[in-house]
């Protein structure tokens, strides 16, 4: 009986021993944390200083009916949320968009194919980019578009509208302000996707004609709709008188575009005091990213900064090079990212830094939505050449089919340009090997990043229309998935 009570006094004391243990390294990992968060002079929250709006405004509301009309595409078979719906992360959860002529205008997400019979058919995506999530959008500040063909110029704060040296647009020169700009990068973005010809225009509306004809051509189709609550009467009750203009429908697109804030994250709630938010192991990928290479971290910080975790430059990662391209390179299939805007040689290949509130649900991840997963975007970003060579460029990883003829050889020219501005040590990344439980720490990291709001349709719910009868003109996309089930 003696030495029986004493084997479980033994076991007590080392279980009592290991808790402790347990406890101490809890506090430590803590301690190591909190002291980079304060080093990085992070706060959680993103929005502060930003006056956002709200979805309950009359002007975001008249933009979430425009949002969703495929009375802005130039064949009516397509509508902003074709790319962008909230369900799907705020994008479309495609590697690549369909965009134009798709087999059922409605279906959105995985299995959502281009019609077989269309013009330009070959068989993949339209669209040469992956769309990027519409949420939290009104916390850049100084570029949109992945290779930044929107941006503000010359801007140095935080600020809502135009900083008082303009806004540059693809209407206008490469650092030249765009006069027809809107009052913030939401609103001026906006006025680009109906203009695109894979994106919403279309092959055919209004062939040959500038932007703007192409603007005032939808203005048109909107102002001469002759059904009872036409467009005249929602713009009425906003601006208080019907006038149409394609300044007041950017307006209202980038009102709605920039209610959705979603920042309410366990990594908000840990850095606001809750120890508790993160596991350990979200801990862990949190000490990793913020510390440096040279530290033995990963150095993710390097480019994604602060609470918005992105410094809104471009930098040369030699993601693998899929889909149609942007008619660059000699084979026309490859896409020089910056460098198409920029003309400078560093840029060829590069792309805007990503920001990673809300990453878990806005993949596939890369400029051309090339990676499926967030572990294999990690390794990828941790050591492009490693990754390059393991990567599957027959795509059967991917959900649907994407153009990839070429995609070996643009991908090599990608990474040999990274590796010379490795070389000549223009590039940030520091390539680092990591263990297969670091890549898991910081994708546990990341997750933490999101707000529970965009995996909860109830709570997505006052961003999607609650009538599926075909909005303001019988035009309403009333998105569906692969299943028929509605979005």
């Amino acid at each position: 009986m003696f030495q029986q009570n004493s084997l479980r006094l033994a076991i007590l004391l080392a279980i009592g021993s290991l808790a402790a243990c347990n406890q101490s390294d809890s506090v430590d990992l803590d301690n190591q944390l909190q002291s980079l968060i304060s080093q990085q002079n992070l706060t959680g929250d993103p929005s502060r200083g930003r006056n956002l709006p709200s979805i309950n405004t009359p002007l975001a509301q008249l933009g979430k009916k425009l949002f969703f009309s495929k009375a802005l595409g130039g064949d009516k078979d397509s509508a902003c949320v074709s790319c962008h719906h909230p369900s799907l992360g705020g994008g479309d959860g495609l590697p690549l968009p369909t965009g134009v002529m798709a087999a059922n205008p409605d279906q959105l997400g995985p299995g959502r194919m281009q019609f077989s019979n269309a013009d330009h058919y070959d068989g993949g995506p339209n669209v040469p980019r992956n769309a990027p999530s519409t949420f939290n959008i009104g916390m850049w500040d100084n570029t949109l578009f992945l290779d930044g063909r929107t941006e503000s110029l010359g801007k140095t704060a935080k600020a809502n509208g135009d900083d008082g040296k303009g806004i540059r647009t693809p209407d206008s020169l490469f650092g030249i302000a765009d006069p027809l700009a809107g009052t913030n990068l939401a609103a001026t973005q906006s006025r680009f996707p109906s203009t695109s010809i894979e994106e919403m225009r279309g092959y055919i509306f209004e062939l040959n004609q500038s932007n703007e004809a192409v603007r005032t051509a939808l203005v048109k189709r909107l102002s001469d709709q002759a059904i009872p609550n036409t467009w005249g009467t929602e713009f009425e009750r906003v601006f208080g008188d019907s006038t149409l203009s394609y300044a007041r429908i950017a307006e209202a697109l980038g009102a709605y575009e920039r209610s959705q804030v979603f920042i309410n994250t366990p990594w908000k709630r840990y850095i606001e005091g809750d120890r508790t938010a993160l596991s350990d192991s979200a801990k862990q990928g949190a000490t990793l990213f913020f510390t440096s290479v040279a530290q033995g971290g990963a150095g993710c910080n390097s480019c994604h900064t602060g609470d918005f975790f992105t410094d809104e430059k471009f930098h040369v990662l030699a993601i693998p090079q899929i889909g149609r391209g942007k008619a660059d390179g000699v084979t026309l299939d490859d896409d020089f990212g910056r460098y198409r805007e920029s003309k400078q040689a560093d840029d060829k290949y590069a792309f805007r830094t990503l920001s990673l509130i809300n990453v878990e649900v806005t993949g596939p991840y890369g400029h051309d939505g090339a990676y499926k997963s967030l572990e294999d975007t990690i390794r990828h970003n941790a050591n492009p050449e490693a990754a390059v060579a393991a990567y599957d460029f027959s795509l059967s990883n991917l959900d649907s089919y994407v153009q990839h003829n070429n995609a070996v050889a643009n991908t090599q020219a990608a990474l040999a340009q990274f590796k010379s501005l490795q070389s000549r040590g223009v590039s940030k990344l520091t390539p680092v090997n990591l263990s297969d439980l670091q890549v898991t720490q910081l994708a546990d990291f990341l997750r933490s990043l999101t707000d529970p709001c965009v995996k909860d349709r109830s709570c997505l719910a006052a961003w999607i229309p609650e009538n599926r009868d075909g909005g303001v003109d019988g035009l309403q996309l009333n998105a569906v998935d692969a299943k028929g089930n509605p979005l």
